[in-house]
């Protein structure tokens, strides 16, 4: 048995701003990362999760993170993202959200018969599809820790959480390193460019010299901090009162909706209050906390659950891969009308369809702060794939160990 060590959750989110610092060190010297809108935090987090794999490989350590703060650090970002919104842009993206969950909800079909296609074809055990699909790439760590226990009882498969969890790890990989290069392929091969000219939601330029740069000073970062910190304690209050009508959604979500709801009616309210949407102040946090988060999540993958699993994961994922590539290009990139917020929700679209809303957040970031804002797109595809498309998987899933 290899000895564990877990680091403390300080070190951790130390670790985590040095990791994200190597990995801009890295995209800085190696040009194609840079042109593929690879994160930063993306690269040192697999650099990290590499250095993990060799300390369990040739010394036998097995080392863990504490992610309380990663868990807080997510909901900053997605309450950030609601405080953004305006009932303009949402009753603008009232298609587009239809249209992006349609998309999805045939996705997660498709996705699913990839699965079943391949295990079938490698002669795998039964039940292992279902861990190959939607459970573990739509669904991400969550659905599949969730489903696990069952998909073993129903089938009588011992491993089901261990091939689930690989499945659900090498799907965020690669997720993060495929949205980038296809936004970066769609915007160059029909030269598109962002029209908006407000002041960014999130993903500040790394030479930010517009008229609302010089506007970044303690008291409106501590405006912006008071306002994040009252509507996240708002939603925690909510959290049971949501839970109790039956519907299940992650706290970030009610975080989210809360935000959308406040920044909508208290600034008409309290008229000569300063608020903080949309200024460069909570940009900033929002940027901070997603790349922490980022760094912090991939930095922490146990590569070494993906061993001894064979070439069989390898292949099914690949053609998941594949799959998933060629349908943003070839349906989802012009159904959502093959302009810049398409080319944008197109990056965002590996997430939801192997990875997890993070990366897919992450993808769009680093799209928007090399090309301009796109918000609309931060709107729309968190509640697709944080709300919408988990009760449409979970359906899905249901029929599947039927």
């Amino acid at each position: 048995m290899p000895a564990t060590h877990e680091v403390s959750g300080f070190l951790t989110f130390t670790l985590a701003i040095v990791v994200y610092f190597a990995g801009a060190g890295i995209n800085g010297v190696v040009g194609p990362l840079r042109r593929w809108n690879i994160p930063e935090a993306v690269t040192g987090g697999l650099l990290a999760a590499i250095a993990t794999l060799l300390a369990y490989r040739v010394f036998g350590l097995a080392i863990s993170f504490d992610l309380a703060a990663r868990d807080m650090l997510l909901l900053y970002f997605f309450t950030g993202i609601g405080l953004n919104a305006r009932l303009s842009d949402l009753a603008t993206g009232g298609r587009p959200l239809a249209i992006l969950l349609a998309l999805t909800v045939v996705y997660l079909g498709l996705q699913n018969l990839v699965a079943i296609t391949g295990a079938s074809a490698l002669g795998l055990p039964e039940g292992v599809a279902p861990l190959l699909g939607s459970v573990s790439l739509i669904g991400g760590h969550g659905t599949t820790i969730a489903w696990a226990p069952l998909i073993s009882e129903r089938f009588g498969l011992e491993n089901a959480l261990e091939i689930g969890i690989a499945s659900a790890t090498l799907g965020l990989v690669i997720a993060s390193l495929v949205g980038g290069p296809v936004a970066g392929l769609l915007i160059s091969r029909f030269k598109l460019r962002s029209e908006e000219l407000l002041a960014p939601m999130v993903g500040l330029p790394d030479d930010d010299v517009g008229p609302d740069a010089g506007k970044v000073t303690y008291h409106n970062i501590l405006s912006a901090l008071l306002v994040l910190n009252a509507v996240i304690l708002v939603a925690y209050a909510l959290e049971d009162v949501v839970e109790a009508t039956g519907i299940k959604l992650p706290l970030f979500v009610v975080c989210l909706l809360v935000a959308i709801v406040v920044t909508n009616t208290v600034p008409h309210v309290l008229r000569r209050t300063p608020w903080p949407a949309r200024t460069s102040a909570l940009a900033l946090i929002s940027d901070l906390s997603l790349k922490i988060f980022l760094a912090m999540s991939l930095m922490s993958m146990q590569l070494w659950t993906l061993g001894g699993l064979g070439p069989a994961l390898a292949l099914v994922l690949g053609a998941q891969t594949l799959v998933a590539v060629a349908y943003i290009l070839f349906v989802v990139f012009p159904a959502m009308g093959r302009d810049y917020q398409a080319a944008v929700l197109a990056a965002g679209f590996t997430g939801i369809s192997l990875g997890a809303t993070p990366t897919a957040i992450a993808n769009m970031t680093a799209v928007t702060r090399t090309h301009g804002p796109a918000p609309l797109a931060f709107i729309i595809l968190p509640l697709v794939s944080a709300f919408f498309i988990d009760i449409a998987n979970a359906l899905a899933i249901g029929f599947l160990l039927r």
